[in-house]
Protein backbone atom coordinates (compact mmCIF):
# COMPACT_ATOMS: atom_id res chain seq x y z
CA UNK A 1 0.00 0.00 0.00
CA UNK A 2 1.31 3.48 -0.81
CA UNK A 3 2.13 5.83 2.05
CA UNK A 4 -0.30 8.96 1.91
CA UNK A 5 1.44 12.63 2.54
CA UNK A 6 -0.45 14.50 3.99
CA UNK A 7 -1.10 18.04 3.57
CA UNK A 8 -0.29 20.61 6.50
CA UNK A 9 -1.33 23.51 5.17
CA UNK A 10 -4.69 25.09 4.73
CA UNK A 11 -6.43 28.46 3.72
CA UNK A 12 -9.87 29.27 5.62
CA UNK A 13 -12.31 31.15 4.21
CA UNK A 14 -14.01 33.62 6.10
CA UNK A 15 -18.05 33.54 5.50
CA UNK A 16 -18.72 36.66 6.76
CA UNK A 17 -15.51 38.68 5.00
CA UNK A 18 -14.21 36.51 2.54
CA UNK A 19 -11.10 37.10 4.07
CA UNK A 20 -8.09 34.39 3.56
CA UNK A 21 -5.32 33.16 5.59
CA UNK A 22 -3.10 30.24 5.61
CA UNK A 23 -2.48 28.58 8.27
CA UNK A 24 -0.38 25.24 9.24
CA UNK A 25 -2.95 22.54 10.78
CA UNK A 26 -1.96 20.79 13.59
CA UNK A 27 -1.48 16.89 14.19
CA UNK A 28 -2.04 16.07 17.69
CA UNK A 29 -5.49 18.40 17.58
CA UNK A 30 -8.45 19.98 16.92
CA UNK A 31 -8.80 23.46 16.14
CA UNK A 32 -12.16 23.81 17.10
CA UNK A 33 -12.35 28.31 16.89
CA UNK A 34 -10.46 30.33 14.96
CA UNK A 35 -10.85 33.78 14.87
CA UNK A 36 -10.70 35.90 11.55
CA UNK A 37 -7.87 38.29 11.06
CA UNK A 38 -10.14 40.25 8.85
CA UNK A 39 -13.25 40.74 10.47
CA UNK A 40 -12.44 39.81 14.24
CA UNK A 41 -15.88 37.06 13.43
CA UNK A 42 -15.74 33.90 15.18
CA UNK A 43 -15.66 30.99 13.07
CA UNK A 44 -16.77 27.03 14.73
CA UNK A 45 -17.13 24.02 12.50
CA UNK A 46 -19.62 23.22 10.31
CA UNK A 47 -22.34 20.69 12.22
CA UNK A 48 -20.64 17.56 11.18
CA UNK A 49 -17.16 18.57 11.14
CA UNK A 50 -14.74 18.40 13.19
CA UNK A 51 -12.96 21.64 12.93
CA UNK A 52 -12.81 24.62 11.32
CA UNK A 53 -10.20 23.27 8.82
CA UNK A 54 -13.23 20.53 7.60
CA UNK A 55 -15.52 23.78 7.40
CA UNK A 56 -13.29 26.30 5.82
CA UNK A 57 -10.56 25.15 5.04
CA UNK A 58 -9.00 24.40 1.45
CA UNK A 59 -7.65 21.25 2.95
CA UNK A 60 -9.34 18.92 5.44
CA UNK A 61 -7.24 18.71 8.83
CA UNK A 62 -4.77 15.53 8.58
CA UNK A 63 -7.22 12.61 10.55
CA UNK A 64 -9.83 12.80 7.62
CA UNK A 65 -6.99 13.19 5.20
CA UNK A 66 -5.66 9.91 6.62
CA UNK A 67 -9.28 8.60 6.63
CA UNK A 68 -9.87 8.52 10.48
CA UNK A 69 -11.90 10.93 10.97
CA UNK A 70 -11.51 13.08 14.50
CA UNK A 71 -12.33 10.51 17.27
CA UNK A 72 -12.69 13.24 19.94
CA UNK A 73 -9.04 13.82 20.47
CA UNK A 74 -8.03 16.93 22.06
CA UNK A 75 -9.04 20.34 20.87
CA UNK A 76 -6.99 23.13 20.45
CA UNK A 77 -9.47 26.67 20.99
Amino acid sequence: MAEQTLILESTLHCPECNHEETLTMPIDACLYYHQCAGCRAFLKPKAGDCCVFCSYGSVPCPPVQMGSGCQGGTRRN
